[in-house]
């Protein structure tokens, strides 16, 4: 049985590998994620496949960056695909750009605090500001929620503090850099368990690897929905 807490990334070459993964999976998952490394292996009509044909929900994961009227735009393109969830950066104008893009539609836009695969190392590599990640990352997510995002997305370090936020009331909060028990790292450095993700205040987690890698992808998906911890309410 599927929950739709956990998102299944497709980090797969192409739309013919993400509908075999598809496949496999069948009715234990719900969610996809599809990525940046997908748009030109078909991605927008995966999703679109997946979507109208197979009754999925759908997390584009474009991290869009640029000036307002070009993120208003690409917004606006992406959102008559009917998907549930666009990641943009979350600096507040692009945030603000998406919100007018996603106008009239459903589509949740998630703010992009710092990608689940930095350290500070990396940030002083990319001159960004000094501190503590966790700080920055709060400072980032309090900042998309005023300029109107619908979530963040953050590592599942930050999840409970985030949910702490005066403006976090009603807000979603994507968790990638989950990793189930024993599972490799990969090139992610702010990692939790989804249990440990969703108890701390995530609404959904997003899993790639340890399940597409699998040998047995259905089974790998039902043991990550196996952890996480029973619905509140």
């Amino acid at each position: 049985m599927s929950d739709d807490r956990l998102i299944v990334a497709l980090d797969v070459p192409n739309a013919l590998e993400g509908l075999k993964l598809a496949d496999a999976l069948g009715d234990s998952v719900s969610f996809y994620k599809i990525g940046l490394g997908m748009l030109t292996g078909g991605g927008l009509a995966l999703a679109q496949e997946l979507k109208d044909e197979r009754g999925k929900r759908i997390f584009l994961d474009m991290k869009l960056f640029d000036i307002g009227a070009t993120v208003e735009a690409a917004v606006r393109g992406l959102a008559q695909f009917d998907i549930d969830f666009l990641t943009v950066h979350g600096d507040p104008h692009v945030v603000a750009a998406a919100k007018e893009g996603a106008a009239g539609k459903d589509l949740k836009i998630l703010a992009v605090t710092i990608l689940t695969s930095l350290d500070r190392s990396d940030l002083d590599a990319a001159l960004l500001k000094e501190g503590d990640t966790s700080a920055i990352v709060l400072e980032r997510a309090g900042r998309a929620f005023e300029a109107g995002a619908d979530g963040v997305i953050a590592s599942p370090q930050e999840a409970k503090l985030i949910r702490d936020l005066p403006g976090a009331d009603g807000k979603l909060i994507v968790t990638p850099g989950v990793r189930p028990e024993g599972a490799a790292l990969g090139d992610q450095k702010r990692v939790a368990t989804p249990a440990r993700a969703i108890s701390d205040g995530a609404d959904h987690i997003v899993v790639g690897r340890p399940i597409w890698q699998a040998a047995d992808p259905r089974q790998a998906a039902q043991a990550v929905i196996e952890e996480l911890p029973a619905r509140q309410g």
